[in-house]
């Protein structure tokens, strides 16, 4: 992680092209996010009076398409900071009091167990979380955070197994979404998805509509998806109806038998 210098990047300098995913017709715009030692220079703060969780501020750079920067001198009304390793969990928090009264949990202990689950960044690491529109970001993101409808979905996901195989995974916990939103796609590269209204604070936010995925695309899987979304077709034949689903896979079928005839 660097420091972000005035008048540095922009959109034309940056290493990957982001302008490929505007062809998937996204009702929010893709948002960067970025860990930071250093205080940022050249993107604003998120105002001093804002007092939001750490999904509601991801949603205010998508809704309001601008972009600013988090830090532990803003208010965070959940648990973002403890996730971004800025504060520690209260006694009562770390007990886990909180989740039998929400109903997520049964007892403490269920709620106590769930956190050796939780991924965090180790303290001191952010002292800012820098959040971007795609098309308006400066630098490089850890993790770019897209919401899509199953229909995208499946064309970012597939853009990620497209020339590597690799299988889809979703990993998540029933509260403190925001943390496999985040902090799981940055520390362990993988691309991960999640649907908020599986996640209680998100689905009681009503931030998203119910059948929305939030797909977290880690520095590292961003050449491969980008690219990939640029080569391969975006909408298969197969999806168009049923019909057409069957006529190209048996075609496929009696094509490939007549060949393997005579391999």
């Amino acid at each position: 992680m660097r420091k972000i210098q005035k008048g540095g990047k922009n959109m034309n300098d940056l290493t990957n092209d982001y302008s490929i995913l505007k062809k998937l017709g996204l009702a929010l715009p893709p948002v960067g996010v970025k860990f930071s030692y250093f205080r940022p220079d050249d993107i604003p703060p998120l105002e001093i009076t804002a007092k939001l969780s750490l999904c509601e501020i991801l949603k205010t750079a998508q809704a309001e398409n601008r972009a600013f920067y988090f830090s532990k001198e803003n208010d965070e009304t959940c648990v973002g900071k403890i996730i971004l390793g800025m504060e520690d969990f209260t006694p009562f928090e770390k007990s886990g009091q909180i989740g039998p009264r929400l109903g997520v949990f049964d007892e403490a202990r269920c709620n106590q167990h769930f956190y050796q689950h939780v991924p965090t960044l180790d303290k001191g690491i952010a002292n800012y979380v820098l959040f971007s529109p795609a098309v308006q970001m400066t630098y490089e993101p850890d993790v770019l955070v897209i919401s899509a409808n199953p229909g995208q979905a499946e064309i970012i996901m597939r853009a990620m197994t497209y020339s590597t195989g690799e299988m889809y995974k979703s990993t998540c916990t029933p509260v403190m979404g925001c943390a496999w939103m985040l902090i799981h796609p940055y520390k362990t590269a993988e691309v991960n998805f999640i649907l908020p209204a599986l996640v209680h604070g998100l689905h009681g936010r009503q931030l998203y509509p119910p059948d929305t995925l939030l797909i977290s695309v880690p520095y590292r899987w961003l050449p491969t998806i980008l690219t990939n979304l640029g080569r391969m077709p975006l909408r298969l034949e197969g999806h168009k109806s049923k019909a057409a689903y069957h006529a190209e896979f048996e075609g496929i079928i009696a094509d490939l038998s007549e060949k393997a005839k005579n391999p």
